[in-house]
């Protein structure tokens, strides 16, 4: 069949630090194997065409509810980590497809209004909130497939999700890809969308850097990339030479300093955290609008909430609180 020539193919071709398809941990719930698509080909797809992967094109990635078309999203955000981490994956002949599923899924979880909604979260739960926790439940729990709730994704892609981020250490190599991948991918491309924005000018970054990483958006990527694949190469980690990493920890602090936390990047944070708090109070108040009987009896109210309010869309969460909270005109 064509997914066993597949997966003896991955060991001609791949590195011996590679995940090979045939030996993936497996899944929660065992499934019987598809006669043209891997593990991870499978859990890809079950990504692509996930309810929760297709709102992303409407959740802020930096720029809350931007006019311009040319702003990012959390959905081509997602694609940009896609590019590069394949592109690492390839040249290190690591599992690209299991690499793919994880750059497609890493996002999933994350609030309307970016990186802001997850902080009024955070704050607003007795638990607090991270994204990459609510990724994880997105494809263990609240999407669904053949009418079973969950994706029931491979224990490789998972782990890559849950761990894409922060001090969290994933098993894979392709999983360290990702964690990488979304650094550099999120660095360039949110200094091209401040740029657009007036923000910053690329004069404006510190010399010292643009000196090692270089002066366009496509010289600084290639840079990163490129020295990720040599000091990686037969490996048993990801990693950056030091010069590389200084340079980018560098720019990352310039990135928080001069742009996330500017004051025309966040001068919409304040309505964005009104309309989110009151969301939430009004939902917890209210579970019978957003929730069945069984789910009130199975989950605690903010799990509830929770996961109503992270899954919304920048507009969906606009267009709630308006009809909840703003009188509608009297037109007879």
């Amino acid at each position: 069949m064509f997914r066993q020539y597949q997966e003896d193919l991955e060991y001609k071709i791949l590195s011996k630090y590679a995940v090979k398809s045939k030996e993936s941990k497996g899944r929660k719930v065992p499934e019987s194997d598809c006669e043209i698509r891997t593990v991870f080909q499978r859990d890809r797809d079950r990504i692509l065409h996930s309810k929760a992967f297709r709102r992303l094109k409407h959740k802020t990635q930096v720029f809350l509810a931007p006019e311009g078309d040319h702003y990012r999203t959390r959905l081509t955000h997602t694609l940009e980590v896609s590019q590069i981490s394949r592109t690492i994956a390839r040249a290190l002949r690591l599992n690209e497809d299991l690499t793919e599923a994880i750059s497609l899924g890493h996002d999933l979880g994350h609030t309307p209004f970016g990186h802001n909604g997850e902080d009024i979260l955070d704050k607003l739960l007795s638990n607090g909130f991270r994204h990459y926790e609510q990724s994880l439940r997105v494809v263990d729990l609240l999407e669904k497939h053949n009418d079973m709730n969950g994706l029931n994704l491979t224990d490789e892609v998972r782990d890559g999700i849950y761990n894409h981020t922060g001090n969290n250490k994933p098993y894979t190599l392709e999983a360290q890809i990702i964690k990488v991948s979304d650094r550099i991918a999120y660095l360039n491309h949110d200094i091209d969308d401040a740029k657009r924005a007036g923000i910053v000018n690329i004069s404006n970054i510190p010399e010292e850097i643009l000196e090692v990483l270089g002066l366009t958006h496509g010289e600084r990527i290639n840079t990163m990339i490129k020295d990720v694949i040599y000091q990686s190469l037969d490996k048993p980690a990801i990693t950056m030479s030091s010069e590389i990493q200084k340079a980018t920890d560098q720019l990352r602090e310039f990135m928080f300093k001069n742009v996330y936390l500017n004051d025309i990047a966040k001068s919409e944070d304040r309505k964005a955290e009104k309309i989110m708090t009151d969301l939430f109070h009004y939902y917890m108040n209210n579970l019978r609008d957003i929730a069945s009987k069984e789910d009130i009896e199975t989950y605690s109210g903010e799990e509830i909430v929770k996961d109503y309010i992270a899954g919304m869309t920048d507009r969906f969460a606009l267009k709630q609180f308006k009809d909840i909270f703003l009188p509608l005109p009297w037109d007879k």
